[in-house]
């Protein structure tokens, strides 16, 4: 494999990453002030020509967001997505603690480009570390005139604020951060309208994730042309995957998107393959809500458009947990259904409920007094909830579906067999405990 040159983390290592000086040094900054010579809707352009596509989950074209704003809004808002509660992802993290003003100057080009009045960067209530490096380099930033009042001496003005989630997985949907960032509980609200027409405080807003910003200063700096040489058609752009589970080296790397799962767990510069010999059973290659892949499968390119012929959600996070031959798929099973079942915010009744069925039929099966026919209600459950199929206000069931859903259907042969030689015993006697 050639190698790849870092961009999003070529600051990660380097001593004092974090301070504003140091990240100037190194070409910090420059973008932004190319940026407020442009005019706005020129940054937007570039952008679009770039076709960044958010690196949150959605693969939604950044620039194409932007122009949904009404052409004659006086108020304009931008919200920081920095609530990384995806199991297992944490590149947003790492972007934060190791160069914070890389993510500063994209909410600034991007503050520019949709002439936002005020961002505010909505972090996740458990990164505490995080929280105190990212407002330190804020207060940087301001004192460097960066923000605030006449930005650089030029006419544009904007101000930042860091507000703390309360942990809730929910608030990573931007209509519910926005009810966050108003101080109601964090419930997705109905669209239309969208955020674009009415968002924070009910005026015209952006959201966007942490590390679709931070591409942001690289395009406008290096061009939309050399943001789109960089991997296949359509997936354009460094971009940052998670490897986690029992592999000898998990972390966050970087790459292009031709990148494949195989390659991310056993490449040499990555996650250098599986401890003490073990044999993978399956992989979630993109946050646990894309779905799961098989042994057989790993040679899925981690891009936006191969994961959904592979029958998943999409490329979600690019956060991969591998697991491996001695794990019982009954106890995945549970794992996955009781996350979605506490973190459903109940708003909807096929997700309030669909959620809470699946981990109790999920418990009932890793107790060992599961059914064969179990399996089939967890599957017509699953295609019952999201808003693919019209029945709630958010994708969290959606979510919830696509990683339940294919351990079934992939890992099927197994619960099968699990579900055939368990005790009848121990059977009979969970199934009187739970009725």
């Amino acid at each position: 494999m050639a190698v790849f040159e870092p961009v999003l983390m070529r600051n990660v290592g380097v001593e004092n990453s974090t301070d504003i000086s140091v990240y100037k040094s190194r070409g910090g900054y420059e973008a932004a002030e190319k940026a407020l010579k442009m005019a706005p809707d020129d940054v937007i352009e570039e952008v679009k020509s770039a076709n960044l596509r958010g690196r949150g989950g959605a693969g939604f074209p950044a620039g194409v967001k932007w122009g949904f704003l009404p052409k004659d809004r006086k108020v304009t808002y931008l919200c920081v997505n920095a609530d990384e509660s995806e199991p297992p992802t944490f590149n947003n993290r790492i972007l934060i603690e190791e160069d914070p003003h890389q993510l500063l100057e994209g909410i600034l080009i991007a503050g520019y480009a949709t002439r936002t009045t005020v961002a505010y960067i909505y972090m996740r209530g458990e990164f505490m570390e995080q929280f105190h490096v990212l407002q330190k380099a804020l207060d940087q930033a301001y004192a460097a005139g960066l923000f605030g009042k006449k930005i650089l001496g030029g006419d544009f003005s904007m101000e930042c604020y860091i507000h703390r989630g309360a942990g809730a997985y929910i608030c990573g949907e931007e209509t519910g951060l926005i009810e966050s960032l108003e101080g109601k509980r964090g419930w997705p609200r109905i669209k239309p309208p969208f955020p674009a027409i009415e968002g924070l405080f009910g005026k015209p807003t952006v959201v966007n994730n942490i590390e679709t910003l931070a591409c942001l200063p690289h395009i406008i700096k290096r061009g939309a042309s050399w943001f789109t040489a960089i991997g296949p058609e359509g997936s354009f752009g460094p971009k940052l995957f998670c490897v986690s589970g029992p592999v000898k080296r998990p972390g966050c790397y970087e790459h292009s998107m031709d990148l494949t799962v195989r390659e991310l767990i056993d490449g040499q510069d990555f996650g250098q393959g599986m401890r003490d010999g073990r044999k993978i059973k399956g992989v979630f290659p993109g946050g646990l809500s894309m779905g799961v892949l098989t042994a057989d499968e790993l040679d899925m390119k981690l891009d936006f458009d191969d994961p959904r012929k592979h029958g998943l959600l999409g490329l979600g996070t690019a956060a991969a947990v591998v697991f491996d031959e001695d794990t019982d798929v009954r106890d995945v099973l549970v794992n996955v259904a009781r996350f979605y079942a506490l973190e459903s915010c109940g708003q909807c009744t096929q997700c309030r409920e669909g959620t809470s069925w699946m981990y109790k039929i999920a418990a009932r099966i890793a107790l060992g007094a599961g059914r064969l026919e179990d399996l089939d209600i967890i599957l017509e459950t699953t295609k019952n909830m999201g808003m693919m199929p019209g029945l709630s206000i958010c994708g969290l069931p959606d979510g919830a579906a696509f990683p339940i859903r294919t351990l079934v259907e992939k890992f099927r042969p197994e619960f099968e067999e699990r579900i055939r030689s368990q005790e009848a015993g121990k059977a009979d006697y969970v199934l009187s405990v739970l009725n």
